[in-house]
């Protein structure tokens, strides 16, 4: 398939390296594909490239989940990362950074209301205000390729009946807020995390990660199974399973569709 895009040269983006290469497509069915696929190709794709999408039509959440964007309103993006020193073991991690890197740039705009919903949500309340795709090509024992899909409501208002936990940055502070300026933050804050993680300060970027986690003891419903049950969030294990204590004192670990939230 051809696509229409063109690759800007950056001023607006203050970070060493993600996001200077920017490429805007017009159109595409889902930034993340079209990210594998260029990265796939003979020509190398530098560490750092950001696509996106002014309409993003097919773009996928966790587990082939849809994601519905209004063309022009909202940020729908992807961007390479090459975490070769990052053992596949901890391939979690790569959520972790992404999921603060998003929050450090909404929160002074949002501040208060802002929590990552295990495992790489964004709410605002509780409420929806985005999500992440994170795809790990791996090559042996190593992680060649990271494609991190993002899928921000900035200045949409009107949200489809099937989403009906949606919320946007504009329902929020009643005005239109600026892509690119927060596209801008976002690239800047995941690269300051993917630094440290870089670095070796993994407890850090894990403590940090927990500490802004939605529902982190507090005592909620779950459901599991069938069944219903009320606990509390505890931790998150460093390979990324959520540890949740039921009120009979009970420890349980659950992955990706394992455990539904009852926050509706």
């Amino acid at each position: 398939m051809a696509y229409n895009y063109y690759t800007l040269q950056n001023n607006i983006f203050s970070g060493l390296f993600v996001g200077q290469n920017l490429i805007t497509i017009k159109e595409v069915a889902s930034t993340n594909t079209f990210l594998k696929d260029l990265a796939s190709n003979s020509k190398p794709v530098i560490e750092g490239t950001v696509i996106m999408a002014e309409n993003q039509y097919a773009g996928r959440g966790q587990h082939q989940n849809g994601w519905h964007a209004e063309p022009g309103k909202n940020l729908t993006f992807s961007l390479l990362l090459k975490p070769h020193f990052l053992s596949v073991t901890d391939q979690f991690d790569m959520v972790r950074v992404t999921s603060l890197g998003v929050f450090d740039a909404l929160e002074p705009v949002l501040e208060k209301k802002l929590k990552i919903k295990w495992p790489n949500d964004i709410y605002y309340g509780d409420r929806k205000l985005g999500g992440m795709l994170i795809e790990n090509l791996i090559q042996g024992s190593q992680i060649k390729n990271t494609i991190i899909g993002i899928g921000l409501n900035i200045n949409q208002e009107n949200f489809p009946a099937d989403l009906p936990n949606a919320i946007s940055v504009k329902q929020i502070l009643h005005r239109d807020y600026d892509l690119k300026t927060l596209l801008a933050e976002i690239c800047r804050h995941i690269e300051g995390y993917y630094l440290n993680l870089k670095a070796g300060k993994t407890a850090f970027i894990r403590e940090t990660y927990l500490k802004r986690l939605y529902w982190l003891n507090e005592n909620k419903r779950f459901k599991s199974q069938g069944s219903t049950f009320k606990g509390s969030i505890t931790s998150v294990k460093d390979n990324g399973l959520l540890v949740v204590q039921n009120n009979n004192g009970e420890e349980k670990e659950f992955s990706l569709k394992e455990i539904e939230f009852l926050n509706k």
